[in-house]
């Protein structure tokens, strides 16, 4: 398989792939450019300021009293104006769905707690901790088992 990059600041962007078949690989590509829309960052509020935080210094957004809040690496939550499905369309995959009301960051996730009741937490590096669902545990434990 050949692969091919070229940088034209002048041309407007696409992306073109030549494949035998449609695969996994194809799949997962074609998903990759139609979520891209060109940011990397989201807008997000505190203390009476704007402030622009990167996706990969995102560990978690969830909602919390009615407002969807981002986390970052340090533990301080931003408020978004936004609702949770429409951040999600616009993170890239590497965040997954915890709970009905969650999204986490798998490169942040520190590691799963489960409790005596059967109950599972996920811890972040920054030291947040949410619970996770059982119908999305299964989907988290199927894409780590893929890696």
């Amino acid at each position: 398989m050949k692969f091919k990059l070229l940088i034209d600041p002048s041309s407007e962007e696409s992306v073109t792939v030549v494949a035998h078949r449609r695969s996994s690989l194809t799949d997962e590509l074609e998903n990759t450019v139609r979520r891209y829309s060109g940011e990397n960052d989201i807008s997000a509020y505190a203390d009476g300021e704007m402030r622009s935080i990167a996706f990969s210094d995102i560990e978690c957004v969830s909602v919390s009293g009615g407002k969807c809040e981002v986390i970052d690496r340090s533990g301080r939550a931003y408020t978004v104006r936004a609702r949770l499905y429409e951040i999600e369309q616009r993170l890239p995959r590497y965040f997954i769905r915890i709970n009905k009301s969650a999204l986490a960051n798998e490169r942040a996730i520190e590691r799963f707690n489960t409790d005596f009741s059967g109950g599972v937490t996920v811890k972040f590096k920054c030291g947040y901790s949410d619970y996770v669902s059982r119908r999305c545990f299964a989907e988290i434990k199927r894409r780590f088992k893929e890696k």
